[in-house]
């Protein structure tokens, strides 16, 4: 009475749920059930896409106008760059230099292609004789310059750190500075100073406006083109200090309004960047990205329900798939820790030195071996499927003795499960066989997962049978237990790959759903079939059978 009640109170599984919704609506009103299922959500997320894009819309300028200033700020760091680099290279001048003596024989710093752009390099001394003195090129020489507008300029640039040296007062920073109080000879400077961090001179650079001019800003603009996606429809032009358009690039015509401009960060700091699009505005250029995501979007939709259907179609097998591969995945971390664990557990065992004994030496080596072999069959096993799956499998026949390979085989899996008390009791014909075609690796392995199944599910019996038996037409593998059987529903799915037997050692018995699958394989490869006896609770037989035929067998094709 206690077990009707608890049946009754007993939750509907979701198996009967499922057949209680079919038989309320049948297969159409699933089938319109699913379909909206599927549409409402899609309307609803087109109706929240439309407002979205609206939305986008209005702020699409914006993002315009900030992708121009992101642009045109990367190319004045660009500019920046290379002209600090450069400097700094140059104007690497040691401190110790300035002497009456070493002043002379100073020359600019690392310098692969000349002076890089720059049209002079000077140093000036605040403690030697030789106040101010300029590189020749020529003569590869320090000299004392004429009197010009070059020298005017620098003497008026450095002017207020020689006020600073002559106060000594210390130098906290050695960066460089940009002097460009004359448009016509700007200048990057570097302090030198000793080891008090007082002011022993300058070593500076000054910028040929014409190499900025026809290499630096192109190689700027051009650096960022890739990056930045540049379609031709961007028009950048630069403008000097008196609004004179120095260099342009990009679309030609006259551009519309809304574009950007920027002012250059480290030298020529009166000088501006303008970007903007000659073909469009950034408010075009939002409407046009509006009509067009709509309308992609709208393409979409219709392609993803002309998909619903066939997505309901198989949805269900997909789940199912799913979740078998979720077993696997589960099953097969499982049969990897196992044996791992145990090998790790004897390894440190005998690493550790507390194990002196021979025969317990031996008898851990044995089960490191015992268990290598069985992770071996299982990493086996899934290689041997993934080729399987994707087609790549492939066999190597030759004329072997049948008998002789599962002697081996048997020979082999016995030292795995004697230590587990099974027995093995090997049946070979008493007049040889004659030699088949087969792939040798694969019979072995078919062979082991048929015993390893024998063994897993034998229950309370120990005893499994193995048989070698042919005629002139064939030769017949058979593997028997004594264990629970399969039931009848299940015989055709045993060789599906994942699936295991819905009994109740299912989930005492590890194993991942591969060795069956396999079996059928090999088999099928080979031109012969698998056959199954088995009686509930009586115990199973699997018999591999195998033709003798002249000629290789045509090659496997995926399961």
């Amino acid at each position: 009475m206690a077990d009707e009640t608890s049946r009754q109170d007993a939750p509907e599984s979701p198996g009967k749920v499922r057949s209680l919704i079919r038989r309320a609506l049948g297969k159409r009103g699933v089938l319109w059930l699913g379909f909206l299922a599927a549409v409402v959500p899609l309307a609803v997320m087109l109706v929240v896409q439309y407002l979205w894009l609206v939305d986008l819309e209005k702020s699409s300028s914006m993002a315009r106008r900030m992708q121009l200033q992101k642009r045109a700020s990367v190319i004045a760091k660009e500019v920046h760059g290379t002209y600090a680099g450069a400097a700094e290279k140059l104007l690497a001048v040691p401190a110790s230099r300035f002497t009456d003596d070493g002043v002379r024989l100073i020359r600019p710093g690392a310098r692969s292609d000349g002076l890089a752009g720059f049209r002079r390099f000077f140093v000036v001394s605040f403690r030697t004789r030789d106040y101010l003195l300029f590189w020749n090129e020529t003569s590869q020489t320090m000299e004392v310059p004429r009197l010009s507008d070059e020298t005017v300029a620098v003497w008026a640039a450095v002017s207020p750190w020689g006020v600073r040296a002559k106060r000594g007062q210390p130098v906290a920073s050695t960066e460089l500075t940009v002097d460009e109080r004359d448009g016509a000879h700007r200048m990057i400077l570097k302090p030198i100073v000793d080891s008090g961090k007082r002011l022993v001179g300058l070593a500076g650079v000054i910028v040929d406006e014409g190499t900025f001019t026809t290499e630096v800003l192109p190689k700027a603009i051009a650096a960022t083109a890739a990056a930045f996606g540049d379609n031709g429809d961007l028009r950048i032009a630069v403008q000097d200090a008196r609004g004179h358009t120095v260099l342009a690039r990009g679309a030609a015509g006259a551009p519309k309004k809304g574009g950007v401009t920027w002012r250059l960060s480290f030298v020529y700091t009166d000088w501006w960047l303008s970007l903007t699009d000659s073909r469009e505005t950034p408010e075009s250029w939002a409407r046009r990205n509006f009509t067009f995501n709509l309308s992609l979007s709208a393409a979409l939709a219709l392609a993803l329900l002309a998909g619903v259907l066939l997505v309901l179609r198989t949805a269900s097998r997909e789940m199912a798939l799913s979740a078998m591969k979720s077993d696997f995945v589960s099953n097969v971390s499982h049969e990897l820790r196992t044996p791992i664990a145990s090998i790790r557990v004897f390894g440190e065992l005998m690493r550790l030195g507390r194990v002196s004994d021979p025969e317990k030496v031996r008898e851990y080596g044995g089960h490191i071996e015992t268990e290598s072999r069985r992770l071996t069959q299982l990493v086996n096993n899934i290689l041997d499927f993934s080729r399987i799956e994707s087609g790549r499998k492939v066999y190597v026949f030759a004329e072997a003795d049948v008998a002789e390979v599962v002697r081996e085989a048997v020979a082999t899996f016995d030292v795995r499960v004697a230590s587990a008390g099974f027995r093995i009791d090997l049946r070979l014909p008493e007049k040889p066989l004659p030699p088949i075609r087969i792939d040798r690796a694969a019979i072995d392995q078919a062979v082991c997962n048929l015993l390893d199944n024998a063994v897993k599910y034998s229950g309370e019996s120990r005893d499994i049978e193995v048989r070698v038996e042919g005629d002139e037409r064939r030769v017949v593998i058979a593997v028997t237990d004594h264990g629970i059987g399969i039931p009848r529903e299940e015989r055709e799915r045993v060789f599906e790959r994942f699936h295991r037997v819905g009994t109740g050692l299912v989930h005492e018995v590890r194993g991942v759903g591969l060795g069956l699958a396999i079996v059928r394989h090999v088999v099928d490869a080979h031109g012969g079939k698998v056959a199954l006896e088995t009686e509930l609770g009586a115990g199973s037989t699997f018999s591999l059978v195998l033709p003798i035929a002249a000629g290789v067998p045509g090659p496997a094709q995926p399961a």
